[in-house]
């Protein structure tokens, strides 16, 4: 371990009580090895001999575990506060991305608006008509506080914030903007807002609509405060344990979820790399995570803006308390932890060192079966490795559950987090589209258009370049077109260029009805989501708003249609929520669970998810996460309804809700899990019962066996199993090879006793052992699932069970009666089983030796 780990791990120690008391017990029973080691060189060298050089090695192997699990436990803990924290901070920066690429096309349009120029030209003074249009513009776009438009020398011509009137501006973003041909995004104090400590405006120049001269400035003013307020609102971690930032560039606070704790303005250290370390803010440790934009659409933003979450480092680790194990089917929990090894191989070598005490301390107690005299004081020195080892093994086991339940609460509140960010993403870019349609349904010369009773080539011409113009700014649409009062589309995009022919169709005539019935230019109407021609067969949604008479409002005179370009948007979102995580899927469902759009290839858009019923009832803006079986897999389900976004679908009278779904798999399901080593398999002996019948015990499937300890010889981990076939039937799967001090190496074939008794397949993990068997001259391997012990039994505890005969091909022919009858354990005839074998003219050679 280097250095820098060890500093680290020594940081975050103090803070994390559970690893602390691990430590302890962990060092304790390290003390616990060093005496059992030395008692048995005193007691007993030359009995011990053969089991030393095994504990010693295996002390060696715990005092590293002892470290690793420890380093293991703290990075573990560290790692999922970070990526928690990450995630939250990633999904700051994003958003406000998203947000404000939508304002830079909003302001190209506006800028370009023909009843804007004419006046900010001079070639009218109707500033009410003006100020009207502007309102009517800010109660579509809700997202803007202000907007102005100025004239060449810096006078303000008009504005609709008259709480805070203006006369003119010298700020230099006015020489600026004149003098781009795009748009110009400034984020500070400036003499536009001069009540706010900074704004951001997004200002673009305007054209004379006959000469072409640039004439004044347009500048949308974004609410931002209001803006930010919202996303801490909806996002930050409730119980306010950490804090939520925007920074700039400089790594200053321009926007915080708590300013009394963190204030606007302040400069914070930040991690971009994601480090396990930790920064100090006013006098104060914190764990951190800090992230730019990955862009949305080309735009990246505000320069070197970043997303901050920071969570002081005694709060990062305390306040969540997990049951995400206890709360599941005993089946379902013990099937998670046999997938521990993935997510932290050191702990997985514990549970193997584990095995290795229990097979030593097996072998020994069948090494010293039916012996007196010395080999005693072993068999005392044995049961006291047993001892530690149980205990050892139960410390290691709680730990292996404590770290999962970590693991699995940190992945549940993540996926549930995820999936409420994938709604929002989703109700917030759809909220832009209602805005649109709306918005572009007041263009004065679609209106004149379609009111004219004859549309020229030319008009048609005129029409289809304001079309696509619209749509080069705004890029998330297939397609946008206008249709007459009867529904045939006049004039069409072909923004991405798929070569559909629209102009000259006609849209539905259900649609037709709904956009008529639309009482004023507030209103809009949506196609459900399902197949249309205008995106090619198929599904997405459709964004319509009426056109009206420019002189008679209350007359339709077509309307106006914007195709959502569902496959590649939703796509982005779901991958974007996602982060680039393995093993995690993402879906987009409506109500009856149909799929939306999906990262799950077998889950195609249009089929049906397979999901509790519950969830789809779920109210708006409800969220949860639970550990469900998905697609043969344990998976950590995460998932909201979602809930709206401003207006729209609150208040405006859209409903379409949407369940966003997460899958995060944890590895596959486990039908038969081998937990044997419970209470219920412990045995009651009595120390004052006289000398008995001695038991070489082992469980298969969870199920105790027995066989005589006469004939048991040792046992070896299943990993030293060579597969061998011979076109033998299935209970033949290798060969094992036996080396003792002396003696020339040997082989024996390996049986698996499972499958002979149940007919199928046994799977072999890292519990799995191979038991030597010897009768008379013949030896054979047994694959058990787990040692157990090597007890005596009375007589009268032996029962013989009715009708067992090799002819029969019963193996267990006696069964014994442990605990006061409360515990059976079978016991297998070797007699049968190695007749069973010999009449199935399996070849069990006396021994296969071979020169080592």
């Amino acid at each position: 371990m280097d250095h820098h780990a060890e500093l680290q791990i020594d940081t975050f120690l103090p803070y994390m009580r559970d690893v602390s008391r691990c430590e302890q017990s962990l060092h304790e029973l390290n003390m616990m090895w060093r005496m059992i080691e030395s008692s048995a060189k005193m007691n007993c060298p030359l009995e011990a001999k053969a089991i030393l050089p095994t504990m010693a090695a295996t002390r060696a192997g715990f005092n590293r575990l002892e470290q690793e699990l420890v380093t293991s436990l703290v990075r573990e803990k560290v790692a999922n506060v970070l990526e928690e924290i990450g995630t939250k901070a990633q999904y700051v920066i994003d958003i406000v991305v998203r947000n404000l690429y939508e304002r830079t096309a909003d302001v190209g349009f506006l800028a370009t608006d023909r009843e804007l120029c004419t006046f900010v030209a001079g070639l009218h003074e109707d500033r009410d008509m003006i100020r009207a249009r502007l309102r009517a513009y800010r109660n579509k776009y809700t997202v803007y506080d202000e907007i102005i438009l100025l004239d060449d020398a810096g006078n303000v011509l008009v504005q609709i914030d008259e709480a805070t009137p203006l006369e003119g501006s010298s700020d230099p973003l006015i020489r600026q903007t004149l003098a781009s041909d795009t748009y110009v995004e400034t984020f500070r104090a400036t003499d536009l807002r001069p009540g706010k400590h900074e704004a951001l405006i997004y200002s673009r120049r305007m054209h004379h609509p006959e000469t072409g001269a640039v004439v004044g400035v347009l500048c949308l003013c974004f609410h931002f405060e209001a803006e930010m307020a919202g996303i801490f609102r909806s996002h930050r971690d409730p119980a306010e344990r950490s804090n939520m930032l925007l920074l700039d560039g400089s790594n200053r606070v321009i926007a915080s979820a708590d300013p009394r704790w963190v204030p606007v303005g302040a400069v914070v250290p930040v991690n971009r790399d994601a480090d396990p370390r930790l920064v100090v803010y006013g006098g104060r440790e914190y764990l951190a995570r800090t992230f730019s934009a990955d862009g949305y659409q080309g735009y990246m933003g505000p320069p070197g803006w970043q997303g901050q979450v920071m969570i002081p480092v005694e709060l990062g680790f305390t306040g969540r308390a997990t049951n995400a194990l206890t709360a599941l089917d005993k089946n379902v929990a013990d099937g998670l932890l046999s997938h521990a090894q993935t997510f932290c191989p050191p702990l997985f070598e514990i549970m193997s060192a584990a095995e290795t005490i229990r097979r030593v301390v097996w072998n020994g107690q069948v090494m010293t079966a039916g012996q007196n005299g010395e080999l005693l004081k072993l068999k005392t020195i044995l049961e006291q490795i047993s001892e530690t080892g149980a205990r050892s093994n139960e410390l290691f086991a709680q730990s292996i559950r404590d770290l999962y339940e970590t693991v699995l609460s940190s992945s549940l509140s993540d996926s549930e987090f995820v999936s409420h960010l994938m709604v929002d993403l989703l109700d917030r870019n759809l909220y832009e589209r209602s805005d649109d349609c709306r918005w572009w349904a007041l263009t004065p010369e679609l209106q004149l258009a379609l009111a004219a009773p004859v549309k020229s080539e030319q008009t048609v011409a005129r029409l289809t370049e304001i079309l696509d113009y619209i749509n080069s700014l705004y890029t998330v649409y297939t397609r946008i077109f206008i249709y007459d009062a009867d529904g045939v589309i006049v004039a069409s995009s072909d923004f991405k260029g798929d070569g559909l022919q629209v102009v000259g169709t006609s849209i539905a005539a259900e649609t037709m009805e709904h956009v008529s019935a639309l009482a004023n230019d507030q209103q809009y109407y949506v196609t459900p989501f399902e197949t249309t021609p205008l995106y090619g067969g198929r599904p997405t949604y459709v964004y319509h708003a009426a056109i009206r008479d420019p002189e008679h409002e209350a007359h339709i005179v077509g309307g106006i249609g914007i195709v959502f370009d569902s496959e590649p948007e939703f796509s982005a979102m779901l991958e974007g929520a996602l982060g680039g995580k393995e093993d995690v899927s993402a879906l987009f469902v409506d109500r009856s669970g149909c799929i939306i759009s999906s990262t799950d290839a077998t889950r195609p858009v249009g089929s049906y998810l397979e999901i509790d019923p519950e969830l789809l009832k779920m109210e708006n803006g409800g969220s949860t996460s639970r550990i469900v079986i998905h697609d043969g897999h344990y998976a950590i389900l995460g998932c909201t309804m979602s809930h709206g976004y401003r207006e729209f679908k609150t208040s405006d009278g859209y409903r379409e809700d949407v369940l966003a779904v997460v899958y995060k798999a944890f590895g596959v399901e486990r039908q038969q899990i081998n937990n044997s080593n419970g209470a219920n398999t412990a045995l009651e002996l009595d120390p004052m019962a006289p000398a008995g019948r001695e038991f070489a015990t082992f469980f298969i499937d969870g199920a105790l066996f027995a066989m005589a300890a006469e004939y048991v010889q040792e046992a070896l981990p299943a990993s030293a199993i060579s597969p061998m076939s011979m076109g033998s039937r299935a209970e033949r799967i290798g060969i094992l090879a036996l080396q003792h001090e002396h003696e020339a190496k040997r082989f024996v074939w390996v049986f698996d006793l499972g499958h002979l008794m149940r007919g199928y397949r046994s799977d072999i993990d890292s519990s799995s052992q191979v038991i030597v068997v010897q009768r008379g001259t013949q030896s054979i391997g047994l694959l058990v699932s787990e040692l157990h012990g090597v007890p005596e039994f009375q007589p009268a505890q032996i029962v013989p069970t009715p009708l067992a005969s090799p002819s029969t091909g019963m193996l267990v022919t006696e069964v014994i009666q442990a605990n006061s009858g409360r515990l059976l354990i079978q016991s297998i005839n070797v007699d049968h089983l190695f007749a069973v074998l010999n009449n199935e003219e399996i070849p069990i050679a006396d021994e296969m030796k071979m020169a080592a």
